[in-house]
């Protein structure tokens, strides 16, 4: 018999909250995705600002061990990383891939000079700092040129990125404004129907805190379970993607990072519905019975 009691208990959560756990992982479902295309585009972005390739040029009279003395300066500069040494055989051979000519055979003599690469952090990937770049690297001694991106190509880089994090930003607001307006409402019908439950439970000398506690929880289980259902298929999404042809995707969006997505969907899920519930359920208690009719 107490087996047949809590089976009914689970059948009429399940019967009470089905409505209420599918609508929210719709809408966490939408934001989810937002927050890895965000995600995506933020790693994406960083990616291309860190792959921004420099290029000294060095004197046609520096040989290549004075050229790898250079490198070695230059790797204690805050801007430099994955630092790389050409030297003029290196160049040559380029050359001779890239173009089919000899120059060595046409000169008689190498006439190219040894040459380091670098990319640079993020954080410098702004006119102000490569020019700031520039000038400390034409400063080293043995230093004939510098080849860098352009201030206009780095500055419009930079604008499209503010722009695209700006329109996903808002688009994650409103989104989530969306969600509120939509898990009260869910929410606020489920217990719209247990409103009259609400009232008989004042009626005998139930607390506020009494009535409001069980629905509170029950809200936020479902939360809960609207969160994980939510974060389950964007997880199936994440793992079917190589295969689909988005070969890069789990090098854009680790599994980690993915981790914390679902975590903040889970708990967000679990707070708003948790919030929403409180909320109708104060209105309901403040309700005289003539005003349950309405």
């Amino acid at each position: 018999m107490q087996m047949k009691k809590q089976k009914d208990v689970r059948i009429s959560y399940w019967a009470a909250h089905a409505t209420t756990i599918v609508s929210v992982s719709l809408v966490l479902l939408i934001i989810g995705i937002i927050a890895l295309v965000s995600t995506a585009a933020r790693r994406e972005s960083h990616r291309l600002r860190e792959s921004l390739e420099i290029s000294v040029i060095m004197a046609d009279s520096i040989s290549n061990p004075q050229a790898q003395a250079t490198l070695q300066t230059l790797q204690r500069q805050p801007f430099c990383r994955n630092l790389r040494l050409i030297t003029r055989e290196q160049a040559l051979e380029a050359w001779k891939a890239d173009t089919g000519e000899d120059l060595e055979a046409l000169f008689g003599v190498n006439p190219l000079s040894p040459e380091i690469t670098f990319t640079m952090p993020a954080a410098w990937s702004s006119p102000d700092s490569l020019r700031r770049m520039e000038t400390v690297l034409r400063k080293v001694p043995g230093v004939e040129d510098v080849a860098m991106p352009g201030g206009d190509l780095v500055a419009t880089m930079n604008s499209n990125i503010g722009r695209l994090s700006l329109v996903l930003g808002v688009i994650a607001a409103v989104m989530l404004i969306i969600s509120f307006v939509l898990i009260n409402n869910t929410v606020h019908l489920t217990i719209y129907a247990r409103r009259f439950i609400i009232h008989t439970m004042q009626l005998v000398g139930a607390t506020n805190s009494f009535i409001r506690r069980p629905i509170v929880w029950r809200n936020c289980c479902a939360g809960l379970i609207a969160g994980l259902v939510a974060a389950g298929i964007l997880a199936v999404a994440l793992a079917l993607a190589p295969g689909a042809g988005f070969t890069q995707m789990g090098d854009i969006i680790s599994w980690p990072i993915f981790g914390i997505i679902a975590a903040a969907l889970v708990i967000l899920g679990g707070m708003l519905c948790a919030l929403t519930a409180s909320i109708a359920t104060t209105r309901y208690l403040r309700k005289d019975y003539s005003e349950l009719f309405r």
